[in-house]
């Protein structure tokens, strides 16, 4: 009994979180969203002068990293911070305020702030700059064959993400099911996105809202995660099933997007250089 309970201990001492937080930049006076040149600021004081390592695509700087973390481009320029995986929440909120005074700090030398909501309520999608990532080119193409909001989703929304370890397959299923069940408290909790284009929707929550219609191939409630076959292998083979975006090939984004994922492994689709994975 007692080595059945050090395992567990040691098992639960193990266990991480980890955080993803999403905002928007916006140009002080203008109220404009944030560009390129000052997104490239931002990352480059990071990196001179809190020594986090730059993420490249081409000549551009999309990224950089330090001690777990990351912090990357969303399609419009939102700031996301990709946050190590630590022990407590306390530490998540040191991790969180640090960044959030750092960034805000390298913002302001150029006269911009950061706002975090859940939508964009001024500005519309052809008015949000898109930054250099390769990807982004074949998702906006994308996009709109697949539904109505897929751009709003892309340009004009934030989110705060939480990432939890499990430790067996049944652990999984039960937080996985935990998490899907408690969604519609935490977004009514937390709704802050009621206007769109400066005007009162009448809704709590656009971003919400927004999800109803980005890609039912890749988006929506998993209402078959609450049935008893649920496990690793039905969620594998959800995750094989959904239509691709890209190949990542020799620095380059393919875009293959539409292509089944199976049909790749098999080596029967035409546009990837290189025949089979």
């Amino acid at each position: 009994m007692n080595a059945c309970t050090d395992g567990v201990n040691r098992m639960n001492r193990r266990r991480r979180i980890g955080t993803e937080h999403e905002k928007f930049g916006f140009d002080a006076e203008t109220k404009r969203r944030m560009d390129y040149d000052v997104v490239n600021h931002i990352l480059t004081g990071l990196v001179d002068r809190h020594g986090w390592k730059p993420i490249m695509e081409k000549e551009n700087i999309i990224g950089c990293t330090a001690s777990k973390q990351s912090v990357t481009l969303e399609p419009g320029g939102q700031f996301e911070l990709s946050g190590a995986p630590l022990e407590t929440l306390h530490e998540t909120r040191d991790e969180v305020k640090w960044h959030l005074e750092t960034t805000s700090a390298l913002a302001l030398e150029k006269n911009h702030k950061f706002l975090g909501l859940g939508f964009d309520p001024k500005w519309a999608v052809n008015d949000v700059p898109m930054m250099p990532k390769g990807r982004y080119k074949i998702m906006r193409a994308y996009m709109p064959k697949k539904g109505t909001r897929g751009l709003d989703m892309m340009f004009r929304t934030c989110t705060i993400q939480v990432n939890l370890d499990f430790e067996s397959e049944i652990d999984m299923i039960r937080k996985f099911r935990t998490s899907l069940a408690l969604q519609p408290l935490a977004t009514a909790l937390f709704a802050n996105s009621a206007f769109v284009d400066g005007v009162d929707t009448g809704y709590q929550s656009m971003r919400s809202d927004v999800w109803r219609d980005t890609d039912n191939d890749r988006t929506g409630t998993l209402a078959w995660v609450f049935e008893d076959d649920f496990g690793f292998e039905k969620y594998a083979d959800y995750v094989m099933n959904v239509p691709m975006y890209f190949v990542y090939r020799n620095g380059t984004y393919v875009d293959v997007s539409g292509e089944s994922w199976h049909d790749f492994m098999a080596g029967e689709v035409a546009q990837p250089p290189g025949g089979k994975p």
